[in-house]
């Protein structure tokens, strides 16, 4: 009766466990990996400054927002929001870019647009929490043949972005 109890006392307790850590109650490292948020190039520059110097002084992107502004006049909502997708840091994303006055630190696209959300990275400085290397596959969400023979653009990939 006793190694009854003690059982079924274990059972609940994993459970319980379960439960709590499984599902994300708590804030710790299980449910945080599909936490990922967007911190913003300014973030970025804190222990990357070199990268982050040479990304705005040489990248167009660094201030692409401009080129949103410059065009929005003659734009319908609809493609003033398609500019948002490669105009902007994690659009359309959780975590992303809203709005000027809501997310301004991510209005441009920056460095998370290729190396994805950084929040984590952040935190822990673990270059294996960011995507590091990157491939001309990573920027064909903008740099597409559609986008490409529209603007006239090339990735920078191997030019170096930053």
């Amino acid at each position: 009766m006793k190694k009854k109890k003690i059982f079924f006392g274990l059972c609940r307790g994993y459970a319980l466990f379960l439960l709590f850590f499984g599902c994300g109650f708590f804030n710790g490292t299980i449910s945080q990996a599909s936490d990922k948020s967007y911190v913003g190039a300014e973030k970025c520059a804190e222990c990357h400054e070199s990268e982050y110097k040479n990304f705005t002084e040489y990248a167009k992107k660094s201030n692409s927002f401009h080129s949103i502004q410059i065009m929005k006049k003659g734009l319908t909502n609809q493609e003033l929001k398609s500019c948002f997708e490669c105009h902007t840091t994690g659009y359309g994303e959780s975590g992303g870019f809203k709005s000027e006055n809501e997310t301004p630190h991510l209005k441009n696209a920056g460095c998370e647009v290729c190396h994805g959300p950084g929040s984590i990275h952040v935190e822990t400085n673990d270059p294996d929490d960011i995507k590091g290397s990157l491939t001309a596959k990573d920027c064909e969400k903008c740099h597409n043949s559609t986008r490409v023979g529209a603007f006239r653009y090339k990735p920078l990939i191997y030019g170096g972005a930053h």
